[in-house]
């Protein structure tokens, strides 16, 4: 169902300051505006966090470590199963606020609060799990080791999936043992807001803290002496200024950054699956604003006339729309920053030499004229030289590349700076086994694109990040590995 503008305002938090310590508190950062990319209109203020803001913020969560720490974990488990209850009960309102606020549409961002609810139950469900081992050591001797959490630890989350990142990403460190500040995207921070009037009082006051803050903030939270751990979902500029800052203090950190990723059709591919499959990864449905992305796609030569001719034919289904309108098959951008950024890539593209087979351009409806919109572009005959070939752009922009031999076609493949994701049709068992050992990614499907499975951990490679997230090794990550030698 689509709503009305009425129905959406009475959706958007009420509360806007920051939450911590079990309580809303006015920013001493002060505010600023969050805003609709489709309609380029402001969404109403949000608190912006100073460094005096986080410091309160961790003294909280500090506060409430001990006793969250003592909490038995069955115990922490059952008050994280009541948030994820909540986020059931509330997943199309958070979803509507979050199509509002981060401009993807609707019909794909009301899974966002269920999945994040799955994350929160399949961590829960492994609260007992986080165990140390014996070892032996001969008669008198005990050694055995403890897994302890480390404190109040600090995740930032990016934009694409607010709700998700937000909800989703805190229960690993809760579980553990830690109390946790989250930071949602300050492009979308209202169903974070939103998030926390529905479950205020669930949790211990400072267990779970909200702060809403630009690049000052975030440096504040980074650099904050007493947060020993912290986690960010962004790009890679971003992760590697977060690795710089966290060396100086030795901090544990994980990054899930960007990617520039690779959908590699072979010959033998079944073509009624492969065609949509690399149309399906380049998600799209939010302006391809992924870092698993497969914004590459190498076709092999004896194929690529009927592949493209299918591409062509299935991309015509992402229409620029109105994200909270069921109807919408393809968002809005982020930002006007983001959206200047995309239009950017694509001249590059065109004075690099790429050949434009589709979109490229900004949509001319007269109700999208004040958004920010691109439309789903395609560029073939690019070449390893290009900037649109190795860079991630973070949009609806799709680069083509035909190849013919093996070697050279992983050469390929490999030749960039990320190794996030990758997705492999053939239907030859061996080829595709041997396929995925000579991609340099974390996550590769086969005969498949774009999902994510609860318990399956998701990384990457070379530049795409440090550590894996989503499953059993993130719980872990958020404890420290103690050994006790007693002579008895």
């Amino acid at each position: 169902m689509d709503i009305t503008s009425a129905t959406l305002q009475s959706m958007l938090p009420k509360k806007r300051d920051l939450y911590y310590g079990g309580a809303w508190h006015l920013p001493k950062g002060g505010y600023q505006d969050t805003i609709n990319p489709a309609t380029g209109e402001s969404l109403g203020q949000v608190a912006n966090a100073n460094a005096d803001d986080v410091h309160a913020a961790y003294q909280a969560a500090q506060a409430a470590f001990e006793p969250w720490r003592k909490l038995k974990p069955l115990e922490r488990a059952a008050l994280l199963k009541k948030v994820a209850a909540v986020l059931r009960d509330n997943a199309f309102e958070l979803a509507m606020i979050d199509a509002a606020n981060c401009g993807n549409p609707i019909s794909e961002m009301q899974r966002d609060a269920l999945i994040a609810a799955t994350q929160i139950e399949y961590f829960a469900g492994l609260a007992t799990e986080i165990k140390g081992e014996t070892l032996p050591m001969g008669d008198g001797i005990l050694n055995y080791s403890v897994r302890e959490p480390y404190g109040v630890c600090a995740r930032i989350v990016a934009y694409n999936h607010p709700i998700m990142f937000t909800a989703g990403k805190m229960a690993p460190p809760l579980i553990a043992g830690n109390t946790v500040i989250m930071k949602p995207p300050y492009q979308a921070p209202l169903s974070a807001l939103r998030m926390m009037e529905l479950i205020d009082g669930i949790l211990p006051p400072g267990v779970l803290n909200i702060i809403s803050a630009d690049s000052e903030g975030s440096q504040a939270l980074v650099n904050h002496p007493g947060i020993p751990r912290l986690a960010l979902i962004g790009s890679v500029p971003t992760g590697r200024a977060i690795a710089k800052a966290g060396a100086e203090r030795l901090k544990h950190v994980t990054l899930e950054l960007g990617g520039k990723n690779a959908c590699i059709i072979f010959p033998d591919a079944d073509l009624s699956k492969a065609i949509p499959g690399a149309v399906n990864g380049m998600n799209f449905t939010w302006c391809g604003q992924s870092c698993g992305s497969t914004s590459r796609l190498f076709i092999h030569t004896s194929i690529y006339d009927q592949v493209m001719a299918g591409v062509l034919q299935a991309i015509q289904h992402y229409k620029p729309g109105i994200p909270t309108e069921m109807a919408t098959t393809m968002g809005a951008i982020v930002s006007k920053a983001q959206w200047e950024k995309v239009k950017h890539y694509i001249e590059i593209a065109k004075q690099d030499g790429a050949t434009l087979a589709y979109g490229g351009s900004v949509p001319q409806a007269p109700e999208l004229a004040k958004g920010w919109f691109v439309e789903p572009t395609v560029f073939t005959n690019v070449t390893q030289h290009m900037r649109i070939f190795k860079e991630e752009v973070f949009g609806p922009v799709l680069s083509v590349i035909k190849w013919e031999n093996e070697d050279d076609l992983f050469s390929q493949v490999n030749a960039v700076d990320y190794g996030l994701t990758a997705s492999i049709w053939t239907t030859n068992l061996a080829q595709a086994h041997q396929a995925v050992s000579r991609v340099q990614s974390g996550y590769v499907w086969v005969n498949h694109v774009s999902s994510h499975f609860i318990g399956a951990s998701f990384g990457g490679y070379k530049q795409s990040g440090i550590g894996r997230e989503e499953g059993f090794d993130e719980l872990l990550t958020y404890t420290q590995h103690k050994n006790v030698h007693v002579v008895l």
